[in-house]
């Protein structure tokens, strides 16, 4: 029906004859000439009609946005004056010969121009209509384009691409699972996979070596900006290579996809232990084109009077430190600190002390603070030195349990440097390395990462014997602030695994009922092997400027995992729960049961 995309004519078409399909992007009618911007996936080209053609220019004259045409005419240079130099066909128009109205447009529930203010919720549930705008056609291909750079990258290195089941069993990864039930088996549901992890390991215990899979992932978990019920993954597991190496493979292919779509050299990956980070950043993803650190005084202030900086500052478990804001102190009203106290208090703070430095020549007198009556000079002048205080900045106090302070002073760092413009525009890649094996949550211990990480130099005996201060061979990829993949090397012993399970809480019963067969798999000649996973989506976002992954996919659900455009989740047919052995309990009764759990 074609001879050409709308975005390929150009002047080395001028004289020849061309049909072009697409949609009416704009008409303009200036009484005996209509001009049309016909737009297709690859882009737009001007369409004239003028008065030669009565017929034809009659047709034109019915055109309305987004209706669906064929074009027939003849390429032709634009005059010099009329040259378009922001399109990329600006330099020709085509002269309209024939048109053919293939469907018409009723009027459009959005408005599809660069100006757009259509809500979230109308965008998707006019998904179709969305996706015809040139911005988001323009992040669908280039999500098509990282993909096959990823596979060329990958598939040079030696991987092969495996597809791993759908349809699987539950396994425990720190969200909920989506369940399906079974109707040849009723009462028994599989899992939809929140990743290829145990299928992957298992590859490499078949003697696969090197795997990568491009891969729908799910989680039921309550969602944000960067998550979504389903999701891709660039899934990647090697044998025979450690964990340097394999961050090596990442780095190459992240190098290769950067350099081939945007041209951008990201330079050298920095490594940084996953302690550090969380003392100077306040995050295990740190955003390293802010140039703020929160620093530790806990030593400083442990003597000071004042005791909401004094009995954190002698808690082995608390933290007292500061960060500072350069030049905010004229910036700054009383109503703005006020504004960033409350913002803390989101992260469990309960309070931010701060002090101003009006005058750092003038000593004592030039600081101005609530608690400074509470700091002998010693101690304030220990503080503006370690923190490097000019004349113009405003330290803010966190002092608390050590997590409060870690993670709002962290959110904290990142507010001040948008607030300040601080942030600078440039690309900023680092590895986390050494995280901690698990945490503690209500007395019981989690894996940090998952429960099939290796540990670092332990075995099985040493860290049944301390858990707690075990570090994983664990790594995750952070550029500006954003995870954009984590792995580890896995275990590849089965009385390493059996101890990781006995930790966890998951008895030796538990463990063969859910992981026997993996249990048995590694007592077969299992190579070491490790991996990691990429998020496709957050990589996308990240590279076109989106701001939330919902851009960068082609039919994403809301906040609530719900799709607009297809109004699902919906009910299901009662006849088929019966014939699946499933029974629908009402949102109500549901509710009901969990307030009387509540109760007790």
């Amino acid at each position: 029906m074609r001879s050409l995309f709308c975005g390929e004519v150009n002047e080395s078409h001028v004289g020849q004859e061309v049909t072009l399909c697409g949609w009416v992007n704009r008409r303009r009618d200036l009484g005996a000439v209509i001009f049309v911007d016909l737009r297709d996936r690859e882009g737009i080209v001007q369409v004239v009609f003028d008065p030669d053609l009565q017929e034809v220019l009659a047709t034109a004259n019915t055109l309305r946005n987004e209706f669906c045409v064929q074009i027939k005419g003849k390429v032709r240079a634009r005059p010099e004056s009329q040259v378009n130099k922001d399109m990329a066909t600006g330099a020709i128009e085509v002269l309209g010969l024939e048109l053919n109205i293939l469907n018409k447009a009723a009027p459009l529930p959005l408005t599809l121009d660069n100006h757009q203010k259509n809500s979230e919720e109308q965008r998707l549930k006019y998904r179709y209509l969305d996706l015809r705008r040139p911005e988001m056609t323009e992040r669908l291909r280039f999500r098509a384009k990282v993909t096959s750079q990823v596979r060329a990258s990958l598939e040079n290195q030696g991987f092969m691409d495996i597809e791993t089941p759908i349809l699987t069993a539950a396994t425990p990864e720190g969200a909920r699972d989506y369940l399906v039930p079974s109707r040849t088996q009723k009462g028994n549901f599989f899992a939809l996979p929140q990743s290829p992890q145990l299928f992957k390991q298992l590859l490499m215990m078949s003697g696969m070596e090197r795997y990568y899979q491009i891969v729908k992932c799910f989680r039921d978990e309550d969602l944000r900006a960067d998550r979504q019920p389903e999701f891709t993954q660039i899934d990647i597991e090697t044998s025979f290579m450690s964990a340097e190496q394999v961050m090596d493979v990442a780095e190459k292919m992240v190098h290769e996809l950067f350099r081939s779509l945007l041209n951008v050299d990201l330079g050298t990956f920095p490594q940084m232990t996953y302690a550090e980070a969380m003392t100077r950043f306040g995050s295990d993803k740190p955003d390293l084109r802010n140039p703020l650190e929160i620093v530790d005084i806990a030593d400083i202030v442990k003597d000071v009077e004042f005791k909401v900086l004094a009995n954190p500052a002698n808690d082995p478990k608390g933290r007292v430190s500061v960060i500072k804001a350069p030049g905010a102190a004229a910036q700054f009203s009383r109503k703005k600190i006020d504004d960033l106290t409350k913002y803390v208090g989101i992260y469990g703070a309960k309070g931010m002390p701060w002090l101003k430095v009006n005058d750092l020549a003038a000593g004592r007198d030039g600081l101005q603070s609530p608690i400074l009556k509470f700091l002998s000079d010693d101690a304030v002048n220990e503080l503006l030195s370690r923190t490097n205080a000019a004349t113009g900045d405003i330290l803010f106090f966190g002092a608390d349990t050590y997590s409060i302070v870690t993670e709002s002073l962290g959110a904290l760092r990142l507010k001040l440097g948008e607030d300040l413009d601080l942030v600078s525009d440039e690309w900023k890649p680092l590895w986390v390395v050494d995280f901690p094996m698990f945490e503690e949550i209500n007395g019981g211990m989690h894996a940090l990462h998952h429960p099939f990480t290796a540990p670092s130099k332990l075995n099985a005996q040493e860290l049944e014997a301390n858990p707690v201060g075990a570090l994983s061979n664990a790594y995750d990829m952070v550029l500006n602030g954003c995870e954009l993949g984590g792995g580890s090397v896995r275990i590849h012993d089965a009385d390493m695994q059996a101890a990781v399970f006995r930790i966890l809480g998951i008895s030796d019963e538990e463990a063969q009922e859910k992981f026997g067969f993996l249990l048995e798999a590694l007592r077969y000649g299992t190579p070491p092997h490790a991996g990691l996973a990429f998020g496709l989506d957050r990589i996308v976002m990240l590279m076109t400027g989106a701001t939330s992954i919902r851009d960068v996919m082609a039919f994403p659900k809301t906040t609530t995992a719900a799709c607009p455009l297809t109004n699902a989740p919906g009910r299901a047919n009662p006849a088929q729960l019966v014939e699946l052995g499933v029974q629908a309990i009402p949102a109500e009764e549901t509710e009901e049961a969990s307030e009387e759990t509540d109760a007790e």
